[in-house]
């Protein structure tokens, strides 16, 4: 099977694309055959060590998949050979075949393609527990999203919607904040023509914001901050934009508001029954046709340096994805 590896760490130019045995399933394990796999902005620091996860050389890179089972171990029941299914990894599955424990499986609703199936985890897992188990969104509440065009950013535009907030969209671009638009956000903020911090105030209009949902860090990360409400929660999601903040505390103090970490995959593993039914919700929103689940592109799996550039350098609007 072909397989997209990491040797050592490094820049994407030095994965390389390699042929291993077929793996078989153990106790209670399926092989899937992947058919898409996608890419997180996570996925550019775990192959250069920068990543709280460390995994062992060689690995393959991206976190989750979709596509059919393929074989079943002992043990395993309620799943069949060919049965759409997507799963979480962690990383692994950049591959044309994967060992996943039968318990992370999902069944893939017919109304989602694989790619789209495949990119739902992250993101939109880090968007459900972020603001249903740490923001705990209350509908009505404003919710301004930094980054709101990339996958994160989009995820957390239609479910903050969906939960009944006010979203307010913060992209680097009209383009980005059209498709933010499209995808559930009432109002639009393009933070590389305006001031960040006086464009919130005034759409605002001087109250503040409930909820920040912050994927990007950075040098924004100050001037969100100083935005928001009393008793508003701000999410530490990640770091796109490159730089960790380092926040004055006393704004904390001020403003009366909170930070908030979001580390969705600490809260699968500590909390699984919780991440399941945030899942079962988040499948049925998405075979209904109420989240859009939008990939910016598809790439053959040869070409994985393109697809790590457009996650690089911020280009993706929505879920970049490899396939195989």
């Amino acid at each position: 099977m072909k397989a997209l590896l990491c040797h050592h760490h490094g820049a994407a130019e030095d994965l390389a694309l390699a042929e291993l045995p077929d793996p078989a399933p153990g106790p209670g394990e399926v092989v899937v055959a992947v058919s898409a796999a996608a890419l997180n902005f996570f996925d550019t620091l775990i192959i250069r060590g920068r990543y709280q996860t460390r995994p062992a050389f060689p690995f393959s890179p991206c976190a989750e998949c979709a596509g059919t089972i393929a074989a079943i171990g002992e043990g395993v029941t309620g799943w069949r050979i060919g049965e759409r299914v997507a799963a979480w990894l962690g990383y692994g599955a950049a591959r044309e075949k994967v060992v996943v424990p039968a318990q992370a499986l999902v069944r893939v609703p017919d109304q989602l393609d694989d790619a789209q199936a495949a990119g739902l985890f992250v993101t939109y897992g880090t968007a459900m527990h972020g603001l249903i188990q740490r923001a705990r969104l209350k509908a009505g509440e404003t919710l301004a999203i930094l980054g709101a065009s990339g996958g994160a950013g989009l995820a957390a535009v239609e479910i903050g919607a969906l939960l009944g907030g006010h979203v307010i969209a913060c992209a680097s671009s009209g383009e980005k904040l059209a498709l933010a638009r499209e995808h559930g956000a009432h109002e639009m903020i393009d933070y590389a023509a305006e001031d960040l911090r006086a464009s919130l105030k005034r759409l605002t209009e001087g109250r503040g914001i409930d909820v920040l949902y912050d994927p990007v860090g950075g040098e924004l990360a100050e001037a969100a901050l100083r935005s928001m409400a009393w008793e508003g929660r701000y999410l530490v999601v990640g770091f796109a934009g490159g730089e960790i903040p380092k926040i004055p505390l006393n704004l904390l103090l001020l403003k009366g508001c909170d930070l908030r970490g979001v580390f969705w995959g600490e809260f699968v593993r500590r909390e699984p029954a919780a991440h399941r039914r945030n899942m079962e919700r988040l499948l049925d929103w998405a075979a209904g046709g109420h989240i859009r689940a939008h990939v910016h592109a598809r790439i053959p799996v040869e070409r994985w340096i393109e697809a790590y550039a457009l996650i690089g350098e911020r280009k993706a609007k929505g879920k970049v994805v490899l396939t195989f």
